[in-house]
């Protein structure tokens, strides 16, 4: 599967342009997605320095991307600027769980209800 990743506020709370802490269980649980062969693309508003930063605390963390804002092979089928990908977990989506943000007054994805959401319709 191609899951499809906002960054601040779903990997990481909000604290752009810097890189706010960990969501608890986000980067857990990412890894479990790409242990289990799903194809991660990084799909956020971050450009230049800070998206570079975003790519660079990813693969320090042992996240590895198919993608940066784009599906590597959807140009062979269509010309759409938007990534293809099957999921998207994202704190902007309406209907994502939250949870307090604890440096910040805005909210984050809540990794276990995603993580259990996942679970129910995929399986392991």
């Amino acid at each position: 599967m191609i899951i499809g990743l906002d960054f601040d506020g779903t990997i990481v709370e909000h604290a752009y342009p810097e890189i706010g802490p960990s969501v608890p269980g986000a980067l857990e649980i990412i890894d479990k997605w790409q242990n289990a062969g799903h194809k991660l693309i990084l799909f956020t508003m971050r450009s230049k320095d800070t998206l570079e930063q975003a790519v660079d605390y990813l693969t320090k963390n042992g996240i590895k991307l198919f993608g940066v804002n784009v599906n590597p092979t959807q140009h062979s089928w269509t010309s759409s600027p938007k990534a293809y990908c099957q999921l998207y977990v994202d704190d902007a989506s309406l209907g994502c769980p939250l949870i307090p943000g604890k440096h910040t007054d805005r909210p984050m994805v809540d990794w276990v209800i995603i993580n259990k959401l996942f679970v129910d319709r995929f399986g392991d």
